[in-house]
């Protein structure tokens, strides 16, 4: 069992504040299907009775100047820089967090990209140790998660190989994570770190329980997940409210 490759993933912004939850970026996308500016897709298709193509998109404005302009890495105005890393392809921005395009998945993926390979008869970006080493299952990605029934191919979580070749996120009785996933919680420290929520985000808290060690701990909200103090691991969910720490109200 080991874990797949993930998409490099997504949310709203503030005119002039930079990125959102998901992404840190200096542009808002221009929506070719109704015209709206959006910080990315997932924002947009959170609001919208629509979906926003992001292979479509053709124009981005600025959020400094606020100069719309053709989609690329840096304000063609003011110069500023719209994403350390840039894919043309997706439209892409945000930090540089060693993502790839994969041609043959038809998206970005979170590298480093020498770690993973792309195998045809599954269609998936999957970890070097399992070449040659896996059950091939024709496009085993296209289908959702049986379990959570999230996308499995545009999931922003790491899915597990199982022995039978099929994929799953979590184990469907407990809920608890299918392996080992101590390394991909330090490349979520990391992502945290380097993400930081929006000012209206940072005082607040929330109570969570944990799937893996079954602890309950309040900790504060972070849209790319919440970290368990007991065990540090991030497969876990809100067992009550968000709330704003008081002293900082």
């Amino acid at each position: 069992m080991a874990a797949t490759a993930r998409e490099d993933g997504a949310s709203g912004q503030e005119r002039g504040q930079r990125g959102c939850e998901h992404y840190d970026r200096g542009c808002l996308l221009k929506a070719p299907c109704c015209d709206k500016l959006y910080t990315c897709r997932l924002c947009h298709d959170n609001n919208e009775d629509h979906q926003l193509d992001r292979f479509k998109v053709k124009e981005v404005q600025c959020i400094n100047c606020e100069k719309i302009q053709h989609a690329q890495q840096t304000c063609e105005e003011c110069s500023t820089l719209f994403g350390e890393y840039y894919c043309d392809i997706c439209h892409l921005f945000d930090k540089d967090k060693k993502q790839y395009h994969c041609e043959n998945c038809g998206i970005c993926r979170i590298g480093p990209k020498e770690d993973f390979f792309h195998c045809l008869k599954c269609n998936l970006c999957l970890a070097m140790n399992l070449q040659g080493r896996h059950k091939c299952i024709e496009n085993v990605s296209r289908q959702n998660c049986p379990i959570c029934l999230e996308d499995i191919h545009t999931s922003r979580v790491v899915a597990h190989v199982l022995p039978c070749g099929h994929l799953l996120h979590r184990c469907p009785l407990c809920m608890h994570s299918a392996l080992d996933m101590t390394r991909y919680w330090r490349q979520l420290d990391d992502e945290v770190a380097q993400t930081p929520m929006p000012s209206e985000y940072q005082n607040m808290t929330v109570d969570i329980l944990c799937n893996d060690c079954n602890g309950r701990s309040t900790v504060q909200f972070h849209i790319l997940g919440m970290k368990c103090k007991i065990c540090e691991s991030y497969n876990t969910a809100q067992a009550g409210g968000r709330r704003i720490s008081l002293d900082q109200q």
